[in-house]
């Protein structure tokens, strides 16, 4: 078996899994953060749901650890309500990003399984171990059972051979492979990365490329341990920890052999991760703003090469460098080994641990019309604010915030970029320019939105911005109001309209409005060649009929053509003109939760 049969079947009454099989799992440790937090409680109450073990239940604030929006303040205090009546434990806005919470405090260990709200739970891919963010009805049922069900993906393997070349950080690595892969042609995968230089690669580094498996569609990205990274989890957990291995003769469906030795540094151009290109494509891009933080880029190996970086220089004038540790274990190392200092002689504004540029009302956005360099793991619109977000490595982002440009830390010019007012009106003007549960049937029919677009992310689908939202009446007026030409679909659609998209739909984040503003509008299913691994779960879970295909070639399917969708056979049919082709229909598991209105 690969890693991830391993750890499924070691968690589950089987001995033997593989790829396909839908088992239920053991969970080790059972997080929701205050996004999400929330509505977990709320289904908790709601179905009069007990805690299965407390000690194994946690709850972290990260995403808006200054509680500076009245929203977030409230959700986070029902949180602690809930936590003190039920004895669970919290990490509080004091403590940083809860998935580097669940390996530094020992929850997480190679080998064992994790579920949290957080869509970069698979970070934990790192220390070799499973984790997985999925939405909020299933960390419900989590911490009610102690157990999710889950399907055995299949399992990838990338040899990463040759010698990594001088200057090529764990950022210029996973944008290398990004620009390889891309964010669909690994989708549903676990991967596994091996390689004589992988196996140096430091715990950082791979927290690093783990954290934007999600970008690459995966369900987790997965590394074997080392000495290094197994003494770290033994001092967290305070025991001896056996590594979980593959096994000689794993089987894999796919096995890709890459060069590292042909790597170069990288940057991701505005709207999509997998858009990386050589960082000579972007250079001497003008810049408003940098950022150093995220779950991907805001641990100490980071924040030490943005401080080599700043040491002795300043931010260009004009521009805005801020900078935000992972945890308050690493804000707290910045502080005593001087770090701090570089960063505010050089002009950076530091913040407190957490998520920040990555959720809305927290340090890192940006405004219309506002270029940034960032050290995120995700730039699409919208996503870290309203102007355009490049992605590239701390040691990129620093060396670009002191030229002014987008350059790299070996090329910083004497004089830094200066903006002209005439850049500036320009850039100014340029801105300003841009259910009632009822009987379930088998199938439904309906008009077509025919959306003919790969990679439709949650941000796109639904904004981050409306993340405070938890009544689902509510939720439908902002569908698609972040999709290109889509802004005024709420508006358009109608009860019993189904939407038809293509590859990726639903990736990015684990939002479960989501799926509920389609429920809210009426909208009676999605169709896609694919789907994001959580906006499938979170859709099932929701008895929100999601169907895939392989083609639609002989549909002959127009916008507004009005089809048939039968979920128990899997066909689609255009009722235009009698057409049918076939779709995947509904697993067993799916089937039961559909016809019993929910997974509760």
């Amino acid at each position: 078996m690969t890693i991830i049969e391993h750890i499924i079947a070691n968690h589950s009454k089987f001995d033997k899994v593989k790829p396909g099989d839908i088992v239920d799992i053991e969970i080790d440790a059972r997080a929701a953060r205050d996004f999400g937090g929330p509505n977990v409680v709320k289904h908790i109450e709601k179905n009069n749901l007990t805690i299965d073990d407390v000690n194994k239940t946690l709850f972290t604030f990260d995403t808006n650890p200054t509680g500076s929006d009245q929203k977030y303040a409230m959700n986070q205090q029902i949180i602690r309500i809930f936590a003190r009546k039920h004895g669970i434990k919290i990490f509080d806005i004091n403590k940083g990003i809860g998935t580097h919470t669940l390996i530094s405090e020992g929850y997480s260990y190679p080998g064992s399984t994790s579920l949290t709200t957080d869509s970069h739970a698979n970070i934990l891919g790192a220390i070799g171990s499973f984790g997985q963010g999925m939405g909020d009805k299933d960390i419900a049922a989590a911490f009610h059972t102690g157990k999710v069900w889950f399907k055995v993906p299949q399992s990838a393997k990338i040899n990463l051979n040759g010698k990594r070349p001088v200057g090529i950080t764990a950022k210029d690595i996973v944008l290398n492979l990004l620009n390889r892969f891309g964010a669909n042609s690994l989708l549903g995968y676990s991967v596994e990365i091996y390689g004589e230089e992988v196996d140096k690669f430091t715990l950082d580094e791979r927290i690093t490329i783990s954290s934007m498996g999600t970008e690459m569609g995966t369900i987790i990205v997965l590394f074997t341990p080392n000495k290094e990274v197994m003494d770290y989890c033994e001092a967290a957990t305070g025991r001896k920890l056996e590594p979980v291995v593959a096994d000689a003769d794993a089987e894999y469906a796919e096995v890709f052999d890459v060069d590292l030795s042909s790597f170069v540094p990288m940057v991701s151009l505005p709207g999509k991760p997998h858009d990386a290109v050589n960082i000579l494509e972007a250079k001497k891009v003008k810049i408003d703003s940098a950022f150093v933080g995220s779950c991907t880029n805001g641990r100490m190996e980071d924040l030490r090469a943005v401080a080599k970086v700043l040491e002795g220089r300043k931010v260009a004038p004009g521009v805005v460098l801020k900078i935000v540790p992972t945890t308050n274990e690493f804000w707290n190392q910045c502080l005593e080994e001087g770090l701090f200092k570089i960063f505010q002689a050089a002009g950076a504004m530091v913040s407190n641990a957490g998520c920040a540029g990555c959720a809305a009302g927290q340090v890192g956005q940006n405004g219309p019309g506002e270029v940034t360099i960032s050290t995120g793991n995700r730039n699409f619109p919208g996503k870290q604010g309203k102007g355009k977000v490049y992605l590239a490595s701390p040691a990129t982002v620093a060396a670009s915030a002191v030229a002014g440009y987008i350059t790299t830390y070996d090329d910083i010019p004497e004089e830094p970029a200066v903006f002209e007012i005439d850049d500036q009106i320009i850039k100014i003007e340029k801105s300003k320019q841009a259910a009632i549960s009822e009987p379930k049937s088998s199938f439904v029919e309906g008009r077509v939105w025919y959306i003919k677009e790969d990679n439709i992310d949650t941000d796109m689908i639904f904004h981050n911005r409306y993340l405070t939202i938890t009544d689902i009446d509510e939720m439908g007026q902002y569908t698609f109001d972040n999709l290109e030409g889509y802004e005024d679909f709420a508006k358009k659609a109608k009860p019993g309209d189904i939407v038809v998209v293509q590859k990726n739909f639903g990736s990015g984040s684990s939002r479960q409005q989501a799926v509920d503003c389609f429920k809210s509008l009426g909208v009676q299913a999605v169709l896609a060649e694919s789907f994001g691994a959580i906006y499938e779960r979170n859709a099932i879970n929701a008895a929100f009929p999601i169907v895939t295909y392989k083609t639609l070639e002989g549909l002959d399917l127009q916008d507004g053509d009005k089809i048939k969708v039968d979920f128990e056979a899997g066909e689609i049919t255009n009722l235009k003109n009698n057409k049918t082709v076939s779709g995947e229909k509904f697993s067993e598991v799916q089937l039961e939760i559909y016809q019993n209105g929910g997974l509760f």
